[in-house]
């Protein structure tokens, strides 16, 4: 550590740095002019950085220097369990290589403290109407992935610096937000004396920006980087765009935070914020509370920015005090941030690249979709956009009463995710209206699975103090488990009826949720679309069944000769507000969560090799060790494996929901004993690589452009074409075919290749295909990151290129040419099956040195390995 501008924090018997020293050192009048972010930044390479590199690295920050690599080094790595499970996977596995090459497996244990919680694996198999859902549910989990879980216990006393959360006690954001950031750290240095600094971490899921809430920077990245954060290495960055987002304007009586997050997302995607880091300030974000807040950070990954900031203010000392934080934590968030420039007053001069206004007075009442998170529909446009009108809501009807599901039917209604659940208001408007609902005598429609699934358990505490929680059961929104389910595709089977008659009919059948993803086939293979609504937009619909109701304007019951609609359900600003100020209170937190947090002396584990069980099909050794994945590789003759368009997702590429028994996935998992039921989804399977690839592009809604019917439109589905036969297979046969061939690969796509989920399977899962190389038009940050971790080289077309430019249609084989170093021009040859060879001009997409450096060694693990044993 430096000592020369370290300082007692006044009163506390703590240090802290003092950056605003460091920087005027370099140029005076600048610290002012910094941005949160950047004044965070600048403390840690303050306190971290090595005494002669420290100027350099400030003057980056200072002078906003974007073309040069930057070290961050991360307080904290949290995981949910699937890809915590997989990094983990991945450093067992790193330990049985170093063991063989004669190294102490015993030292490879992650550096950083490491949170993992498990809250990714349960499916809603019994519905919110059944009384007994949460056991019932729990019970499913636990036999289901009792391989998974025996791993994760063995990993809790194989590891250093590895905490575990069981399942069924939350999701790991809103516990994340609830408990385990202390906003400002407080740690022993080598001396022993303590530390104060700002916190930080890295998380295994896109969402992870949800406790940016707080001013804790915190983004979410794929399991390959956290590894690397794990294992002590910074994290190689360049530094990001700024945008200030000046948010001004009072919002409209009734009007939620979900709406304000979906108009908000909609105004960023607009504004291309893509990998910016986002600082919301301003007399508009001043009135939002913390759980306001952390709904709209929550939503990051939806606009393309990697993180939502916050400034510290009152709203933050109001929370922490709100969530049982101890009061002498709660004095050095407030007495850090005012001395040190991180409280909002001091941010007046924060000088931005560029600064968006946002006006809450304009927002609405919002849903978005289909398909998109950032497709914002208003409740007042259902006609407009042709989902909803008079004549399809009499069609409907007129099914219903023959005893059919109408058409639009709502066949899922889930409130679900700390999305939404992290915001009491949002959780106590729902109970409001379920309240409401019940007193006029409304009923869910009967083919609705209900679920509600919040965050944390003190949303029960909450809602049992204000007599909420039986008005959402009896609508059928009983609690069916803590974790993130139908927001997560575990929105578990339907009634086999229901879904009988869905698939004989064809049926249009929906999905509405409170959660933050719908892109098509998340939620559930039969809800050809999904919809995302605030928790009382989530009840009423299940009241309504079916999106082809004009939500705003429909009669939703008749009860004594009037005419029930929306409004005469929807609470008042002022009835919610009275519930949370009386129900929630500090007490639930420390109920909650002192005993979870408990967590006791760990005994070690006999060996620290993991026995791995060799008929799982959950854990198993990773072969990254081994032939190409070990570097070995060309970038000649590579074979399209796919053609692909615009926003194609990481559910594209490695699909979480449920496995269906006629899938690749499925086949194998009855080939290895497992019952169809236990099938579990792919996101749980994700610890062994011969079921985890069996997902790849295995997504019914893929559209690869070399499959084609005899009109020349491209077929939906999991499909490929096998070359040079031009043999149509489905996409795993293809994947099969290759590697029995050991013929490398290459992917072409459209623009922002890898949206949504920060999945390191939809990296995994082409790299083990043989795919050398993702040519193009552009790239989401926390995939492109995945694809260097696993040694797969992004490569993008020059503004104006596409594939559709150079008539790629998958008959050609390409090449690659060039030196590769950071972002450099590089050759794409195109070799077409006449014989013709057309050379293409690409930008490599490995940003930084450190990148070119993991991509050489044939990815992070395969790196570390050999610096390991080069230094052992």
């Amino acid at each position: 550590m430096n000592t020369e501008y370290r300082k007692a924090l006044s009163g506390t018997g703590l240090d802290y740095f003092d950056t605003r020293a460091a920087v005027e050192a370099i140029q005076p009048g600048a610290y002012d002019k910094l941005p949160y972010t950047s004044r965070v930044l600048a403390e840690q390479l303050v306190r971290r950085c090595e005494p002669e590199a420290l100027t350099d690295s400030l003057k980056q920050l200072i002078e906003r220097k974007r073309d040069l690599d930057f070290p961050w080094y991360p307080a904290r790595v949290v995981c949910h369990d699937i890809l915590g499970q997989t990094a983990l996977v991945d450093l067992a596995g790193l330990r049985d290589a170093i063991a063989e090459q004669g190294g102490d497996p015993s030292k490879v244990n992650p550096v950083v403290p490491t949170q993992l919680i498990v809250d990714h694996s349960l499916a809603v198999e019994a519905p919110g109407f059944d009384p007994d859902a949460f056991e019932k549910n729990r019970a499913i989990e636990d036999r289901r992935n009792e391989d998974r879980f025996h791993f994760i216990e063995w990993c809790k006393t194989a590891f250093d610096n590895v905490d575990v959360i069981p399942a069924g006690n939350g999701i790991m954001h809103q516990i994340n937000l609830e408990k385990m950031s202390p906003v400002i750290q407080a740690r022993p240095d080598e001396n022993g004396k303590r530390v104060a600094f700002p916190d930080t971490c890295v998380g295994t899921d896109s969402h992870t920006p949800h406790v940016d809430a707080l001013g804790v920077i915190a983004i979410g990245v794929g399991g390959l980087e956290a590894e690397t954060v794990m294992l002590g290495l910074p994290s190689m960055m360049r530094l990001p765009d700024i945008v200030g987002v000046k948010i001004v304007g009072e919002r409209k009586p009734g009007i939620t935070a979900t709406d304000i997050a979906l108009a908000m997302t909609e105004f960023l995607r607009n504004e291309k914020v893509v990998s910016a880091y986002l600082e919301f300030f301003g007399p508009g974000a001043a009135t939002l509370s913390i759980g306001d807040r952390a709904t709209l950070s929550n939503m990051t990954p939806e606009y393309g920015a990697s993180a939502g900031m916050f400034y510290i203010d009152e709203q933050t000392i109001d929370y922490l005090k709100l969530t049982g934080r101890e009061p002498e934590q709660v004095a050095l968030v407030e007495q850090y941030a005012k001395e040190t420039g991180l409280w909002a007053d001091a941010l007046e001069g924060a000088e931005y690249e560029r600064v968006l206004e946002f006006d809450l007075s304009t927002v609405v009442r919002n849903m978005a979709g289909p398909s998109n998170p950032h497709r914002r529909l208003p409740t007042t446009a259902l006609n407009e956009r042709g989902i909803a009108s008079d004549e399809m809501l009499a069609a409907a009807k007129a099914e219903e009463a023959e005893g059919l599901m109408p058409d639009g039917a709502v066949i899922i209604a889930a409130i679900t995710s700390c999305t939404n659940t992290s915001n009491p208001r949002n959780v106590v408007a729902a109970g409001l209206l379920a309240k409401k609902a019940n007193e006029l005598g409304l009923v869910r429609k009967p083919w609705v699975k209900t679920s509600f699934a919040p965050g944390s358990k003190v949303a029960k505490l909450y809602l049992e103090e204000a007599g909420l929680l039986p008005e959402l059961e009896k609508l059928g929104f009983g609690i069916v488990a803590y974790a993130c389910t139908t927001c997560n595709g575990m929105s578990g089977a339907l009634d086999p009826k229901i879904q009988q008659e869905i698939i004989d009919r064809d049926l249009y059948a929906t999905a509405v949720l409170s959660g933050n993803r719908n892109f098509d086939g998340r939620i559930h293979p039969h809800a050809k679309q999904a919809f995302l609504a605030s928790p009382p937009l989530v009840v009423a619909y299940a009241i309504a069944g079916t999106v082809r109701f004009d939500i705003e304007n429909d009669v939703l019951a008749v009860v004594d000769g009037k005419e029930i609609t929306l409004k005469d359900l929807w609470p008042s600003d002022e009835e919610i507000d009275a519930i949370v100020e009386k129900a929630v209170k500090p007490e639930q937190f420390k109920q909650i969560y002192i005993p979870m947090f408990d967590l006791g002396d760990v005994e070690r584990a006999e060996s620290p090799l993991y026995d791995w069980r060799p008929m799982s099909t959950y854990i198993r050794r990773p072969p990254y060790w081994e032939g190409a994945l070990a570097g070995e590789r060309t970038m000649k003759g590579m074979r399209p494996l796919a053609v692909l368009g615009d926003n194609i997702t990481t559910d594209h590429l490695s699909p979480s929901n449920a496995i269906q028994a006629s899938s690749a996935a499925g086949e194998y998992c009855a080939k290895m004993g497992l019952p169809e039921e236990d099938f579990n989804s792919y996101a749980t399977h994700r610890g062994d690589h011969l079921t985890a690839q069996r997902a790849t592009f295995a997504n019914p809604k893929l559209l690869n452009e070399m499959v084609r019917d005899e009109n020349g439109e491209v077929k939906q589905g999991s499909l490929a074409r096998i070359e040079p036969e031009g043999t149509e297979s489905r996409m795993w046969e293809a994947i099969e075919t290759y590697m029995e061939r050991k013929q490398n690969l290459i992917i072409v796509a459209g623009a922002d290749y890898g949206q949504g989920s920060s999945r390191d399977w939809a990296a995994k899962g082409v790299r083990l295909a043989g795919v050398e190389t993702i040519v193009a038009e552009g790239f989401e940050r926390i995939h492109r990151t995945n694809l260097v971790g696993m040694g797969v080289l992004p490569v993008e077309f020059k503004a104006g290129d596409t594939r559709h430019t150079y008539g790629i249609d998958g008959t050609e084989t390409f090449d690659i040419e060039g030196e590769i170093s950071p972002r450099c021009d590089l050759t794409l040859i195109i070799n077409r099956a006449n014989g013709e060879k057309v050379e293409v001009p690409v930008t490599c997409r490995l940003d930084t040195a450190a990148e070119v450096k993991v991509y050489k060694a044939g990815g992070v693990l395969q790196r570390f390995a050999k610096d390991f044993l080069a230094n052992a």
